[in-house]
């Protein structure tokens, strides 16, 4: 790795002479200018990663350079202000400026020198690996994840997009379990102003009603039997930030009238603590279940899923958004290849009309473990029908019921998709025969091909008669 480079900024011949010796002493490449001019120039030509710089220059002051670098957009990594004559006002500009400290010329002033320049590039290398990590991470949890192009999810993200910039501060997501719920929780909050501050997500359904307390508020010494030490809560973890409440209908009705005063008051004691303690934190809430009927059955407080209920937002099951699937499946390939260092290219069209067949009753989890274990069994470069596990063409979500000759469909279901699923019930039943699948439905076999292709199930130039199954 090549040495940092530091430019020293100084009209004392003597004085560069001696930071010269000093820096290519503490393993740094240097590079000199007599006056600000110069070092503008010098900034502008070299890139150096550090820049000391004299307050008083012969042409310039100090301050205006760094101005100037500010305003052009050149400044480098680190600028640390040298002086004889440190004043309060220019210390307090050049840190307005963007100067990362200040060192007077003393004589045993090169020890701090040393120290600082060091600190000021170690702060910059971390702020850098640090951003690097972020953009990640929202790459990772932001809109990429959540993958479509179809009508339902161009709707929903919109709106995700439009929660996200709001100040809202509670939000409810429901949707059926394996649609990603929680990705459209990380999608609101890694596009929202409170991106940089934590995420934190906890399972009301996985932790026990005697132990939610203490896991949401926190506690002190103390507080109860096994309570050593002090601890903060996930409402204090995610001070800032966002907190998701996965499962909410699970939660117990007795803490839910604790959660609900804190989303109206924005403060809260831990378990065993005298003092109030204010928080800024934006609440998603996620369920699987329908919170009228959650209410209804007493579950859910009606004061707490209202109060929640500020923005409401769907997340469509996999089985309404069939066009999606390629989408998805070609993202998933992608992140398997990056798992198991492999470079297969995708699935071939044989996989994809049986994945494009299946009414995944587990959404996109049930999709992402048949997509894995098909990638873990290709042997060659494309994932082929072959090697997709054994999944039923028949089976249907929770919200279907009945044999291959019946089907019970739940109220408000949209028509369109009523008839899809049906025809690819049917096509399943006949073993993929558009032939016999057209004569149960009793309609041509021409109008079987344009419904498929109308849901993109059909390649365009495919023979629109005959028997076979779907391309």
């Amino acid at each position: 790795m090549p040495a940092e480079k530091v430019l020293i900024v100084d009209d004392e011949k003597l004085v560069r002479w001696t930071l010269r010796q000093k820096c290519e002493e503490w393993g740094y490449q240097v590079l000199e200018a007599d006056n600000g001019a110069a070092g503008l120039r010098m900034v502008h030509n070299e890139t150096p990663d550090c820049v000391l710089l004299d307050v008083r220059l012969p042409d310039v002051t100090g301050l205006q350079v760094l101005d100037q670098l500010k305003q052009t957009g050149e400044m480098p990594r680190a600028v640390i202000m040298i002086t004889a004559d440190a004043r309060v006002d220019d210390v307090k500009s050049a840190i307005k400026l963007g100067a990362y400290d200040f060192v007077e010329k003393a004589p045993d002033f090169h020890d701090a020198l040393e120290v600082t320049i060091k600190n000021a590039l170690e702060a910059t290398r971390l702020r850098t690996e640090l951003e690097t990590l972020r953009g990640e991470v929202r790459r990772r949890s932001g809109f990429h994840d959540v993958v479509g192009v179809s009508p339902k999810m161009t709707d929903l993200m919109n709106f995700v997009r439009k929660v996200a910039s709001s100040e809202a501060t509670t939000i409810l997501i429901q949707g059926e379990s394996g649609t990603g719920k929680d990705l459209i929780a990380k999608a609101i909050h890694y596009q929202s102003r409170r991106q940089d501050r934590p995420f934190v997500p906890i399972n009301c359904s996985a932790i026990p009603e005697t132990l939610m307390e203490a896991e949401l508020f926190g506690h002190e010494r103390g507080a109860f039997t096994d309570a050593r030490d002090r601890r903060e809560g996930c409402f204090e973890l995610a001070h800032g930030g966002t907190l998701l409440l996965d499962e909410v209908a699970e939660m117990q009705p007795g803490i839910q009238v604790k959660f609900l005063r804190v989303l109206q008051e924005g403060s809260f004691r831990r378990l065993g603590g005298k003092s109030e303690i204010k928080v800024d934190v934006r609440v998603v809430a996620a369920t699987n279940k329908d919170p009228i009927a959650a209410i209804r059955d007493g579950a859910l407080r009606e004061d707490f899923y209202y109060r929640l209920n500020v923005f409401s937002l769907s997340v469509p099951p996999l089985r309404q958004r069939i066009e999606d699937i390629p989408l998805i499946v070609t993202g998933l390939v992608e992140e398997f290849n990056g798992k198991y260092d492999r470079r297969i290219l995708g699935v071939d069209d044989a996989a994809l009309k049986i994945l494009m067949s299946h009414a995944w009753p587990g959404n996109v989890r049930e999709l992402r473990n048949v997509v894995e274990r098909a990638f873990i069994a290709c042997e060659g470069d494309v994932i082929t029908a072959k090697v997709l596990p054994a999944i039923s063409l028949a089976t249907v979500s929770t919200a279907w019921s009945g044999n291959a000759d019946a089907l019970t469909v739940p109220m408000g279901l949209p028509l369109r998709d009523v008839a899809k699923q049906f025809v690819l019930r049917t096509l399943a039943a006949e073993n993929n025969n558009k032939t016999h699948a057209a004569d149960r439905l009793d309609i041509s076999v021409k109008t079987l091909h344009n419904m498929l292709r109308r849901w993109g199930l059909l390649h365009p130039t495919t023979s629109s008669s005959g028997p076979g199954s779907v391309p």
